[in-house]
């Protein structure tokens, strides 16, 4: 009967330390989960507005190029999707107008191919970041690129997208935040741009 005793206590502690074991490696591979998930994450660089007052986190891979215009104070270039000819172009600038005549003004660039309303068809959403109102817009169509300014002829750009954001700060007043290009690859860069909308900080 002894013997048998001892038997039994022997098998119970080693299920015990089965079960311990299975424990601890279970939270190593949870700890080297989350690991590879901090990895994962987008790098990040950071742009300075407003004289350094205000700041954005822009994903690393987004190409920074010297803007077009004096009035834009940030311009990145975004590389294009599968199936997009052209890359994707980032601007930001603080600038006058309300949001709505802006917004309006963008809707212009856009053409439906069946002649519809592209009113009808883009969202605004209203929202807060930093504290301050913003609007979120997202529109598609065929787009009247002008490259080179705004008296510049148009370049009928088809299946275009373009997000943008119009930021009201008190101080600064309205920011615009505009990414257009192919509808692949605004597609593909949709999350981070909100995400760099949402990342704006008042220093």
């Amino acid at each position: 009967m002894i013997e048998i005793s001892r038997l039994l206590a022997l098998l119970v502690g080693f299920s015990l330390a089965l079960m311990c074991s299975s424990a601890v490696i279970a939270q190593d591979d949870k700890t080297k989960d989350d690991a590879a998930g901090s990895v994962e994450q987008e790098a990040t660089k950071t742009v300075e507005l407003a004289d350094g007052a205000l700041t954005l986190e822009v994903p690393d891979k987004w190409m920074g190029v010297d803007p077009k215009f004096n009035m834009i104070e940030a311009e990145f270039s975004i590389a294009a999707e599968e199936g997009d000819e052209q890359k994707g172009r980032l601007t930001i600038m603080a600038a006058g107008g309300s949001a709505e005549a802006n917004i309006d003004r963008w809707a212009g660039q856009f053409s439906q191919p069946d002649g519809g309303s592209v009113k009808d068809s883009m969202t605004v959403e209203e929202t807060e970041v930093a504290g301050f109102t913003t609007h979120m817009v997202d529109l598609s169509g065929s787009y009247a690129d002008r490259e080179g300014g705004p008296t510049s002829p148009p370049v009928m750009r088809e299946n275009f997208r373009m997000l943008a954001a119009v930021i009201e700060t008190d101080q600064w007043g309205s920011y615009f935040i505009k990414f257009y290009g192919g509808a692949e690859t605004v597609e593909a860069n949709r999350e981070a741009f909100h995400a760099m909308v949402k990342s704006l900080t008042v220093k």
